[in-house]
């Protein structure tokens, strides 16, 4: 499996039947700790715990428009810990964005599509 057991995996996005269905898929597959947040604040509140992965929603601020975006939360977790893998997740099939996001930090960008969880599990299998 992978070089690396993951430990802790932080999964962050507003579409709570998405994260649930992500951190059932991600159980199966043998990680250890995954905790679920529906935003970036909250994401950013607990990089204490220091997680290896963080999965981000790029359209985090969808549900409530005063919330950051994927990309502000991205930028801000690489300023905080720029060890911390990050994967953008999203349902924008956008080469610019995904561009963008890997620029920023980003260790992929995962189109929110039926492979997307093998792709996500496979990035972190990836990882060192």
């Amino acid at each position: 499996m992978a070089n690396k057991m993951v430990k802790k995996i932080f999964v962050v996005d507003d579409d709570e039947m998405m994260s649930t269905l992500l951190e059932d898929y991600l159980t199966t597959k043998t990680f250890h700790e995954i905790k679920l947040f529906s935003t970036g604040e909250e994401c950013l509140k607990n990089l204490r715990e220091q997680p290896d992965v963080v999965i981000l929603d790029f359209n985090l601020n969808s549900e409530n428009k005063d919330a950051a975006n994927g990309m502000q939360i991205l930028e801000s977790i690489k300023k905080i810990n720029k060890y911390i893998h990050v994967i953008m997740l999203s349902g924008q099939d956008a080469y610019g964005t995904a561009l963008q996001t890997i620029r920023k930090g980003a260790e992929d960008y995962v189109i929110k599509d039926e492979d997307a969880f093998e792709k996500i599990v496979a990035i972190i299998d990836g990882l060192s």
